[in-house]
């Protein structure tokens, strides 16, 4: 009995002794739990407030508050394509430039004959230098530019070794997409600031802000545009020009096998391309799709290491 009496005793001592950091534990628990449950209403609210909100309020005059004209670089991918649609839907002219031009000229006859706006064409292949520049400046001048949209290339997108890339598919990933970007704003933006309004959206994709194995060249060409934007938005933001980072998931596209089945989770490109532009002047950084937003944020929560080996898994299988 003294045994268990000096058992009981001793426990009692040491709960009393150890009290005070029992207490700091629940308060520094409680605080986490607060601070975890206050970071996930405010979540929510910017869910809500980029994603909902904005479809909710009246229709704005895009030519007034941007241009009256939109510089479309990559108009043959399917989100550049569905974009271009939906400005011509608010009444926004639209000059489409790619370097394949038959793959457009048909876009532009439906946009104008639909929609009953202005739509120019124009061929650009930016591996052949600063000669790819020449028909662009030739088409923007004199006109009230809002909108410079630059569209990822996705048909460089391919699950290869990076020593197994051939230079000329190298030299197309960078032309197409950094080049390209580039130099397309860098001729449409001064009218913009000389104005001060106008919209810069650029188009990459949302594995930006991880790196992607078996797909080097293009992951680095969406962590590019990502970058390109947000410098631009410190740079020119106070001078009336919104500038946004469009990352959009997965979209279903016409080359793609899930396109009749394309649902809430795999839009649409006109689906999506709606949605997107519904953030245009609300968010610089979004994905511009509700349930991609919410795939951005469990991507954020995954450690790198997770999401390299998820990311070699599938490329393999690709």
């Amino acid at each position: 009995m003294a045994a268990v009496d000096s058992f009981q005793l001793l426990y009692r001592e040491i709960a009393r002794s150890c009290s005070c950091y029992v207490e700091t534990l629940a308060l520094v628990g409680a605080c986490y739990t607060a601070s975890k449950a206050v970071i996930f209403m405010r979540d929510c609210y910017s869910l809500i407030r980029l994603h909902f909100i904005p479809r909710l309020v009246c229709h704005r005059d895009l030519s007034q508050q941007y241009g009256q004209w939109a510089v479309i670089y990559g108009a043959s991918e399917e989100i550049a394509k569905a974009y271009a649609e939906e400005l011509a839907r608010n009444g926004i002219s639209v000059i489409l430039i790619t370097d394949d031009i038959s793959n457009v000229a048909d876009t532009a006859k439906a946009i104008s004959d639909t929609h009953g706006v202005e739509t120019i064409w124009i061929e650009a292949d930016f591996s052949q230098g600063a000669s790819a520049c020449k028909p662009i400046k030739n088409a923007i001048v004199g006109k009230d530019i809002g909108f410079i949209v630059n569209s990822l290339d996705v048909s460089l997108d391919s699950s290869q070794d990076f020593t197994d890339l051939s230079e000329s598919v190298l030299w197309d990933t960078i032309n197409r997409n950094i080049v390209a970007a580039t130099l397309v704003t860098r001729l449409a933006l001064p009218s913009m600031v000389e104005r001060g309004k106008g919209a810069v959206v650029n188009i990459s994709a949302g594995r930006c802000m991880r790196p992607t194995p078996r797909k080097v060249a293009l992951s680095a060409s969406t962590a590019f545009l990502d970058n390109f934007s947000r410098s631009l938005h410190y740079e020119y933001g106070n001078r009336g020009v919104f500038v946004q980072s469009l990352m959009p998931f997965r979209v279903a596209t016409q080359r793609s096998e899930d396109y009749d089945s394309a649902g809430w989770l795999v839009p649409s490109p006109q689906v999506y391309a709606r949605h997107a532009l519904s953030t245009l002047g609300v968010s610089h950084r979004t994905t511009g799709y509700w349930p991609h937003t919410i795939q951005f944020g469990l991507v954020q929560c995954i450690p790198e290491w997770v999401w390299i080996l998820g990311s070699r898994v599938f490329t393999r299988a690709t």
